[in-house]
């Protein structure tokens, strides 16, 4: 199935209100707490981290890599992501400042987006990934939409974690407590 940007743009603009909903004001519990160390070894996310991390990508991976593939093409590749960046940038803001400097990123990013103008032949436009090679333009806006949903899947299974152990045997009719994951580093 092809991407059409317009769907992909009417997720992300909703993204920042979602979380604005479900985690403003919630206690630390929900939002301070992970899962332990992830298969990395490096230590889990927690929903305060995942807002961080989406405020970081929009900042530094989606629109940088946009402009770059349209500039650059494949003469050059991206510069890597950095997927732990957003600690230092994050370090002593509350949730709530982070929630609402998400939604003012992510409104920028999307004006920006929409400033280019982007054609079909646009899309199909080819950038070199540093783990990938070749990808579309296309493909890059897709994974920004699938990385939205990667981290509300991610922020659901982290809160539902924690209650793991209290819901007894109803755990066997919750999918959300015997998701593992599914993110790997690129």
């Amino acid at each position: 199935m092809a991407y059409k940007l317009e769907d992909g743009v009417a997720l992300l603009e909703r993204t920042p209100a979602a979380l604005d909903a479900l985690l403003r004001d919630l206690p630390a519990f929900w939002t301070l707490s992970n899962e332990g160390a992830a298969p990395d070894g490096q230590p889990s996310f927690t929903v305060r981290d995942t807002v961080a991390h989406l405020i970081h990508a929009d900042r530094t991976n989606w629109m940088p890599r946009a402009r770059h593939i349209l500039e650059q093409g494949e003469s050059q590749p991206f510069p890597p992501f950095r997927r732990f960046g957003h600690i230092e940038a994050s370090a002593g803001k509350p949730l709530n400042a982070l929630l609402d400097e998400f939604a003012k990123v992510r409104a920028e990013s999307l004006a920006a987006l929409a400033a280019l103008g982007l054609t079909p032949e646009d899309l199909a436009r080819r950038g070199q990934h540093p783990a990938f090679a070749s990808v579309t333009l296309g493909e890059l806006l897709a994974t920004w939409t699938a990385h939205d949903l990667t981290h509300l899947h991610q922020m659901a299974r982290v809160m539902a974690y924690q209650v793991r152990e209290a819901v007894g045997p109803f755990r066997k009719f919750l999918g959300v407590l015997e998701c593992a994951g599914h993110s790997a580093s690129a």
